[in-house]
């Protein structure tokens, strides 16, 4: 588990993950930087040595989204999609996704809440899987090291806003 004070996970049930963190910018922007493309490839990248190349967003209920993360070290490839189920603007995502090379059984529903108090905008996200078996294997991957990693990236990006 990590150590910043900024970000939490939790398990609710035994099919989800939770994670939160709270970026010292409005609502509006927090979600603009989630759904535009040219910033998510600025911040999203997950753990040091990777980059975004494909980042495609159809920003719609029924749209899809496709992002093609690339590691610098050796040109590894990992391709995630998914399709908008619900879109209010600037409060609400959800979607789904699914790994093209998956190791994991199924595809994840996440929900995605924008807060806002004071100028400080919360990030909620919930993802439920299929199967307590496909929460435990995303649990065992570098995933929350990796989330950490881009958040504090987005809240650099939001800062030069």
């Amino acid at each position: 588990m990590t150590s910043d004070s900024k970000f939490a996970l939790t398990m609710p049930t035994d099919r989800e993950i939770e994670f939160s963190r709270t970026f010292s910018a409005p609502m509006s922007m927090v979600f603009e930087a989630l759904t535009t493309p040219e910033l998510l490839q600025r911040w999203y990248l997950g753990p040091d040595g990777w980059s975004l190349p494909i980042c495609e967003i159809d920003l719609r209920v029924g749209g899809e989204f496709r992002y093609v993360w690339k590691s610098d070290e050796d040109g590894a490839e990992i391709d995630l999609r998914g399709v908008f189920k619900e879109i209010n603007a600037p409060t609400r995502i959800v979607s789904t996704e699914r790994y093209v090379q998956s190791w994991y059984p199924g595809e994840a529903l996440n929900t995605t809440i924008l807060t806002e108090d004071s100028g400080l905008t919360t990030l909620t996200t919930t993802m439920r899987y299929e199967s307590k078996e496909a929460r435990d294997i995303v649990l065992q991957t570098p995933m929350e090291s990796g989330v950490v990693s881009s958040f504090n990236r987005l809240e650099e990006v939001l800062a030069s806003k």
